[in-house]
């Protein structure tokens, strides 16, 4: 690939967003903008081409907030709710492009999908609203949409493996607990990585912050975003002052081209 890759941060909170419903914590009542987080997504554009990495319950918003016109496909890191929630609103594309959207995850995660969205998938007289779109199942190996090579990195959410992932010299990993040797090897080289960080105290299927920021300096990417924060990380400016240079916390509506 030879122009740069867009990639636009949709969300970079936890699965119950930032402010908390019903909480008066200083970060969810902070005015900074960097402090107000949906659930966490990005949209990656190349050329022609834009691609979402998970679609939650912000999903909608986030579209409208970003001014997105184009949407070729989705993929999914894993099927939790806050990853697959806002499918459904993906047929506003279907109607103003005229076209389907395809959805790539792997077996277990699109089985899950069918679940949660039984009216997409039926088989005789489907629902005259749903949306249209077209399974891809995919595996821990790289695969292609349009010109976009996409190298899957296997990471496991507590004991449930999952997806990140690698374009180009760009790597995305969210809800990560553990990173094998074999993977970390996928992501070497990297320019741009984007690690989730849950909050400052361990936790079981995520990193922490200090977990988090061991890692990037493992990898030694010339910059590093976290993302996948709570509210119990606290505010974005008191966090960014204590990390490393090259690492960085993430906010909606960041724009980064590598």
């Amino acid at each position: 690939m030879t122009e740069k890759i867009k990639v636009t941060f949709l969300g970079t909170a936890t699965s119950i967003g930032v402010p908390v419903i019903a909480c008066d914590c200083p970060v969810c009542t902070s005015t900074d903008k960097r402090d107000k987080r949906f659930r966490a997504s990005i949209l990656i554009q190349h050329g022609e081409t834009a691609i979402v990495v998970d679609c939650g319950p912000d999903f909608r918003i986030q579209m409208i907030r970003e001014n997105v016109i184009n949407l070729d496909a989705v993929i999914f890191t894993h099927e939790h709710r806050d990853h697959i929630a806002g499918l459904d609103d993906v047929r506003a594309f279907n109607y103003v492009l005229n076209k389907r959207i395809d959805i790539y995850g792997i077996e277990r995660v699109m089985e899950a999908v069918k679940i949660e969205f039984p009216y997409i998938f039926l088989d005789s007289a489907r629902y005259f609203g749903a949306p249209q779109i077209n399974i891809h199942n995919i595996e821990n190996e790289p695969f292609y949409i349009n010109e976009i090579m996409i190298t899957p990195i296997q990471v496991l959410h507590d004991k449930l493996p999952i997806f990140g992932f690698r374009i180009g010299d760009f790597t995305y990993i969210t809800d990560a607990s553990f990173i094998s040797e074999a993977e970390k090897e996928k992501i070497k080289g990297s320019k741009v990585i984007v690690l989730n960080a849950l909050r400052n105290s361990k936790h079981n299927a995520h990193f922490s912050v200090a977990e988090a920021v061991a890692v990037l300096e493992e990898l030694q990417p010339e910059q590093a975003y976290l993302t996948h924060v709570s509210h119990f990380i606290g505010k974005h400016e008191d966090v960014n002052a204590k990390l490393p240079d090259f690492i960085q916390l993430a906010y909606d509506s960041l724009v980064i081209e590598i």
